[in-house]
């Protein structure tokens, strides 16, 4: 088992989360820890199985995903939540990511597409490409806004403006090095110090800062 990533199925459709179960057992790399049929079931298999990756149903009965999912995303082991969603632009899938989850996938994706997302995640990144995260984000974060709260980034240096600024653009990190002038290396230590400074976990994250302080309007001046 060393070294396969450990994944949590909560789903609420037993047909639905027994094929996925299915899968995932399918894949040596990964080794199925537990299934949960809704949130509170799905915390409290974190807490006992420890898992790396959790796929999650939005609309579950007890607790809904999007509680479990801040509630997973709180705790202070690294556990990935990948959201299960029957809408592309469902707004709890926004909700989801402001919660901590790394991303999110269509209940309809092919099997090697969840096993991709699954490895995805587990690596660090974030599961939406850019372009669908922007539109996510700049969308909800619409009917969510408030006065601009510019206080978390007053700190930043004007390096570190600049590369949340090609974050918010959807810039990988290969593409942030080669438009800054950096190493790839520096780029990572950068969004390290970043997601240090302004209290976030991911990039994903970051651009949704972005947008919900205001931040993103300053860039466009």
């Amino acid at each position: 088992m060393s070294g396969r990533i450990r994944v949590l199925v909560a789903e609420d459709d037993e047909v639905l989360r027994g094929s996925l179960c299915e899968l995932v057992a399918s894949d040596g790399s990964l080794v199925l820890v537990g299934e949960a049929r809704d949130g509170a079931e799905a915390i409290s298999a974190v807490h006992r199985l420890c898992p790396d990756v959790v796929l999650m149903d939005v609309r579950m009965p007890v607790l809904d995903g999007l509680e479990a999912t801040r509630v997973v995303c709180a705790t202070p082991a690294a556990v990935r939540v990948l959201i299960l969603t029957t809408f592309d632009l469902d707004e709890y899938v926004y909700e989801a990511l402001r919660a901590g989850a790394s991303g999110f996938l269509l209940k309809n994706a092919g099997p090697q597409e969840i096993l991709h997302a699954i490895h995805t995640v587990h690596n660090g990144h974030s599961l939406l490409a850019p372009e669908v995260t922007g539109r996510v984000i700049a969308e909800f974060a619409k009917q969510h806004r408030a006065e601009p709260d510019l206080a978390r980034f007053a700190e930043l240096t004007d390096r570190e403006h600049d590369v949340v600024a090609a974050v918010v653009e959807g810039m990988s990190n290969d593409e942030i090095a080669t438009a800054l002038f950096l190493s790839r290396a520096t780029v990572k230590t950068y969004l390290s110090r970043l997601f240090d400074k302004l209290g976030v976990r991911d990039r994903t994250q970051l651009v949704i800062l972005a947008y919900e302080s205001g931040f993103v309007n300053t860039l466009r001046r």
